[in-house]
């Protein structure tokens, strides 16, 4: 499912117009980013966790040469599903 198709189950769901559909789901997206930044957790109950993860520095290899390279230290977004979707989908 892709976001017009995700916009169009929404739009259908909560009998809305696709273009109110279309910017709620953007207005939760960019909430859901911006509480990211700041470093909060958002949790949803039932449905899951999104996070930010601490990724610590490590030396890799070029695949091209063999060469080490030094990767940076990074945060990454992570999702963590609740049990009603891990129900859901088993």
């Amino acid at each position: 499912m892709n976001k017009s198709e995700l916009i169009e189950a929404i739009a259908e769901s909560a009998d809305i117009p696709k273009a109110a559909a279309g910017r709620a789901l953007d207005a939760m997206v960019e909430s859901i980013t911006d509480a990211l930044k700041k470093g909060d957790q958002v949790a949803l109950v039932g449905f899951g966790t999104f996070a930010v993860k601490e990724r610590a520095a490590r030396t890799g290899r070029n695949p091209r040469t063999g060469d080490p390279i030094e990767i940076a230290a990074a945060k990454i977004p992570n999702f963590k599903a609740g049990k009603a979707l891990k129900d859901a989908v088993n």
